[in-house]
């Protein structure tokens, strides 16, 4: 699905010899739709891939109060602990080593108790100034983590939802079904209308001679965009990571696919963003 327009009718003409070749092409019909079998389906299931977008494992407790332990703030934090021990350790030491020298080395003995009390009153102070900065991290740390742990687990609940009660019209055996959009495969006759947000890439079908060779036209209707006007049918294309919302998931490394390919960023696929339609017009109705 990389063309658009008089391009993509131009490759669909010389390779298929128009839309009825391409729906002979994979053994589907313009008009019936596919055979509502399970075999069949699962057939097409196995070679072109089912209609669905397999996401990255979730990050575990530990990684996401790890990732939330980079904050700037919470290392500068950490570091003035550390520092605060450091000190609280040397200047305790050290000040009992000139309250030590002093009493062996003095004729006349002040009152060295509440001299050696003061010490070690600020050798705790700094050890508990220390804990206590410790503590506010961790807690900082943990309710990041517990707040983003409980936002991945809402949405990828409502994500399997959408994914298991989301359903869209099809055609099978000449009758209009209604599945779950993961059950759509290659090769279904979808019936799209106004608001429709659609679950494939596909080909809008029409008869022959209510297709405008211009550069206006455009049959390719793109999954996660909506039908903003009209209505139609389409055959379907492709699915799932095949699909251009699957191109575009995997190359932002949000699937299985794209999260084991570190070399590709947003950045340097942008290219395919572009390509990602919002809206779609559907200007002939079937």
């Amino acid at each position: 699905m990389d063309m658009r327009g008089p391009n993509a009718l131009e490759k669909i003409n010389a390779d298929y010899g128009g839309l009825e070749g391409l729906c002979a092409k994979i053994q589907t019909d313009p008009f019936s739709g596919l055979p509502n079998s399970s075999a069949e389906l699962e057939r097409r299931r196995n070679v072109f891939g089912r209609n669905e977008i397999p996401p990255l494992p979730p990050k575990s407790f530990i990684r996401l109060a790890w990732e939330a332990l980079q904050d700037v703030t919470l290392i500068i934090l950490l570091i003035a602990a550390i520092i605060s021990f450091c000190i609280s350790f040397y200047t305790g030491n050290t000040s009992k080593n000139n309250l030590n020298n002093l009493k062996t080395t003095t004729t006349i003995i002040p009152d060295l108790n509440n001299t050696n009390k003061e010490v070690i009153n600020d050798e705790h102070a700094g050890r508990i100034e220390g804990v206590a900065i410790l503590i506010a991290v961790i807690v900082v740390v943990l309710v990041t983590a517990l707040n983003d742990w409980s936002k991945e687990k809402q949405f990828r609940g409502l994500q399997s939802k959408i994914e298991t009660e989301h359903k869209f019209s099809v055609i099978r055996d000449s009758k209009p079904v209604d599945i779950v959009i993961n059950e759509i495969v290659v090769g279904d006759i979808c019936r799209v209308k106004y608001g429709d947000l659609l679950p494939a890439d596909g080909i809008l079908l029409q008869k022959s001679d209510h297709i405008r060779k211009s550069p206006e036209v455009d049959p390719v209707l793109l999954s996660g965009t909506h039908a903003m006007e009209g209505s139609g049918r389409m055959v379907v294309c492709a699915v799932g990571v095949n699909s251009q919302t699957g191109i575009i998931m995997t190359l932002l490394g949000v699937t299985k696919e794209g999260g084991n390919n570190n070399g590709n960023t947003p950045q340097n696929n942008q290219h395919s963003l572009n390509n990602h339609r919002k809206s779609t017009k559907i200007n002939n109705n079937n």
